[in-house]
């Protein structure tokens, strides 16, 4: 599922369902830099880039390539 807008900003659940990831991995690829990090968008809250989402999604090997 790719989201249409460039300047959409995605919130961790929208994040965790597009990606397939549980929390917990997803913050392990962030630590590791092998993920779009977060933007802050408030006080205590942060978002993610739904264009860079959509390439890391891309970017990932599909289950049919061998």
């Amino acid at each position: 599922m790719l989201i249409s807008s460039r300047h959409s900003l995605l919130r961790l659940p929208d994040v965790i369902a597009q990606v397939g990831l549980s929390r917990s991995s997803l913050y392990r690829l962030l630590a590791t830099g092998d993920f779009p990090a977060p933007v802050k968008i408030g006080i205590r809250s942060v978002a993610w880039r739904a264009f860079e989402v959509d390439e890391w999604v891309a970017s990932r090997p599909s289950r049919t390539e061998g």
